[in-house]
């Protein structure tokens, strides 16, 4: 399974989004959206404004949804 959290720096929900991954012992990347213009297309593409964006391989949100985080974790 893998996880990518599209993140800015001193995001105060991107910070609780890797907190609650980590207590599930989930791994996952981080790509920061400020250093990296291809990942905020992908971003946009999904039709995300703001971050945390977080990409599963079968689903992808926004914000910190830690029942989404528990669903992946029962996977």
């Amino acid at each position: 399974m893998a996880i990518t959290v599209y993140s800015k720096p001193s995001c105060v929900q991107c910070k609780s989004t890797y907190r609650a991954l980590d207590s599930k012992g989930l791994d996952y990347e981080i790509v920061d959206l400020t250093e990296n213009a291809e990942a905020l297309e992908l971003v946009k593409s999904l039709g995300y404004m703001s971050a945390p964006v977080v990409v599963t391989d079968t689903d992808h949100w926004t914000g910190f949804r830690p029942d989404m985080i528990a669903t992946e974790a029962a996977k």
